[in-house]
């Protein structure tokens, strides 16, 4: 998983309420929204990032475990590609 980079959709638009996120996809005219941690990793890919960096992000702001981490991270990625939320590329 950490050949690959991950960034924020183009039409995404993210606005922090009291430490949780509304997301809205312009394009799919759809919003969803996230837990403070999602938060935490759609700021994060701002930028393009890998996995391991999303998951470093977290530890960086949260007190768990380097598995939870992981784990967190990858499902929440799983269901922001499969929202078109997120984008994987080479």
């Amino acid at each position: 998983m950490s050949d690959f980079r991950y960034i924020r959709h183009d039409d995404l638009r993210l606005t922090e309420l009291e430490g949780e996120g509304v997301v809205l996809h312009l394009k799919a005219r759809k919003y969803f929204s996230v837990n403070e941690t999602g938060l935490t990793i759609l700021e994060a890919l701002k930028q393009p990032r890998t996995f391991d960096e999303l998951v470093t992000a977290i530890l960086a702001e949260y007190e768990v475990t380097p598995q939870a981490a992981a784990e967190t991270t990858k499902a929440f990625l799983d269901h922001c590609l499969s929202a078109n939320v997120v984008e994987s590329i080479a």
